[in-house]
């Protein structure tokens, strides 16, 4: 019998909690999930991935942004779309997600608990519930998988309605007719251009010259062109002065002299680490300056080898994908099993409108390391199936070594670009060449046919490998003079 209550206590359901409490459920271990809300599923159900994902899906239906191509830019589904067209699907979604959850709990046995958790020791959690009761819970292993919360400045006046953050933004009582955005990072990225779908006339605020610096130059070139078209005002390099609350409009001063005005403004400039609560200091652990918590990458312990952490409170790269990844990643080393090692590639997915997808290295990391490489671009509207879904924009990038012919990088952006870069990541895992691209046969017509495109693009200039050329002939040997006959001997 342990002297724990619990194997492993995990604070917080987001992704890489839930997925960490299930795995060592599997592995016959006593879990309890502590959540500070009674709904599970984190910031990722409840505010952060799931709603904008959401929400991004049902503008796209609603407004009919798929079919204007071939209708008109006045076309429709529906004429009127409120806020409560799009808060509708949205809260069905998630209490999906949240029963699906709940499910998966109750299958694998593990407990939970609604509460607000903090360490009194380093073996046990006092944990104070809504109604002001508090109990006390051991555990042998803690996982630390609090997440992040919005990053609210003291120089923006939030007051909830007209100004506010990421989460509150999402309880819109009225659709605005003007919106600002300031931080264009993934989540000001997202939002802005969904919200220039709908047609509201949107001005996306960044004090720094580039924007999603992670992301190949060439494809935000060419998504920066596209938002621009869609309707988007994006002023980059441009820090800001104040921002007022004038009553019927929002004033943001900027520190170039212009100013901007609009019905709505939502500031989405950076998350902090929900880690101020949990006590840390009781069992020897410290937070950077963003609350985030330092670890071990390969096991995902803290400087406390029994206390673990895993997603965005360990920052980078703070995907919902990844956090699933490190949950069961991190449960497998607390509970002393072996595990198959991480895949150094996985893709970045932004949901924005247009989608942009990335896998692998970018030409501006090639170019730091020196490395000789080849590009192959393919444009969808080059492909069949871009016709037929009246794709207008959209395109390809690929990268290979000149040395060894592999891939090495993939960027996309356009419809279904979070889809279709999961061929480049298996490829590169696989360590796969542009020979790939070309020897093999594609659906036709898809949009991953691009990736055919791009492969014949870089692989007409790169050089052949010698498999593939023609064997050469060999020389054919003269033909030998017949030998003089002999003369008869009566010559």
């Amino acid at each position: 019998m342990s002297k724990f209550d619990y194997d492993l206590i995990v604070i917080g359901s987001g992704p890489s909690g839930r997925t960490a409490a299930i795995q060592a459920a599997k592995l016959k271990r006593s879990v309890l999930v502590i959540d500070r809300h009674d709904r599970l599923g984190g910031v990722s159900v409840h505010t952060g991935t799931i709603p904008s994902k959401t929400l991004r899906e049902t503008v796209l239906n609603l407004t009919g942004w798929r079919e204007r191509s071939f209708y008109g830019r006045s076309y429709r589904v529906k004429d009127s779309i409120k806020a409560d067209d799009l808060k509708a699907r949205l809260h069905m979604t998630l209490d999906h997600e949240v029963d699906v959850l709940e499910h998966q709990f109750n299958r694998n046995h593990v407990d939970t608990l609604a509460g607000m958790a903090h360490f009194v020791d380093a073996n046990t959690v006092e944990v104070e519930t809504e109604a002001g009761d508090t109990t006390q819970v051991t555990g042998e292993k803690f996982l630390i998988a609090t997440g992040t919360r919005t990053y609210r400045p003291d120089y923006v006046p939030f007051n909830g309605k007209t100004i506010v953050d990421g989460d509150e933004f999402l309880e819109m009582e009225e659709i605005p007719r003007s919106l600002i955005v300031v931080g264009a990072g993934v989540i000001g990225v997202e939002y802005a251009t969904m919200f220039a779908a709908l047609d509201v006339r949107v001005t996306l605020i960044e004090p720094r010259d580039t924007f999603l610096d992670f992301i190949d130059r060439t494809l935000i070139q060419e998504f920066t062109h596209q938002i621009r078209e869609n309707g988007l005002d994006l002023r980059l390099g441009s820090a800001i002065e104040k921002i007022e609350d004038e009553g019927d409009h929002i004033e943001v001063s900027l520190a170039n002299g212009r100013h901007v005005r609009g019905e709505m403004l939502l500031f989405a400039a950076g998350r902090m680490g929900n880690t101020e609560r949990l006590n840390l200091k009781a069992v020897g652990l410290e937070t950077d300056h963003r609350g985030r918590v330092a670890i071990e990458r390969k096991t995902y312990q803290t400087a406390v080898p029994h206390i673990y952490a895993t997603g965005d409170v360990i920052g980078h790269p703070s995907l919902a994908s990844t956090s699933l990844q490190q949950g069961r990643v991190a449960a497998c080393h607390a509970m002393d099993v072996a595990t198959i090692p991480e895949s150094p590639w996985y893709p970045y997915g932004i949901y924005s409108v247009p989608e942009m997808s990335t896998c692998g290295m970018s030409e501006e990391e090639l170019k730091e390391r020196d490395v000789p490489y080849e590009v192959g671009i393919a444009r969808f509207r080059e492909t069949s199936r871009g016709h037929i879904m009246g794709v207008e924009h959209g395109m390809l990038k690929m990268l290979f070594s000149l040395k060894t012919r592999r891939v090495l990088g993939v960027q996309i952006v356009g419809e279904g670009a979070t889809e279709l870069i999961h061929i480049a990541q298996a490829v590169l895992n696989l360590k796969g060449t542009v020979d790939y691209f070309v020897q093999n046969t594609f659906n036709y017509p898809t949009l991953a046919e691009a990736y055919k495109i791009a492969g014949l693009d870089a692989f007409n200039r790169m050089p052949i490998p010698d498999e593939f050329k023609e064997p050469k002939k060999a020389k054919a040997k003269p033909a030998e003079k017949p030998a003089p006959k002999a003369k008869k001997a009566a010559e």
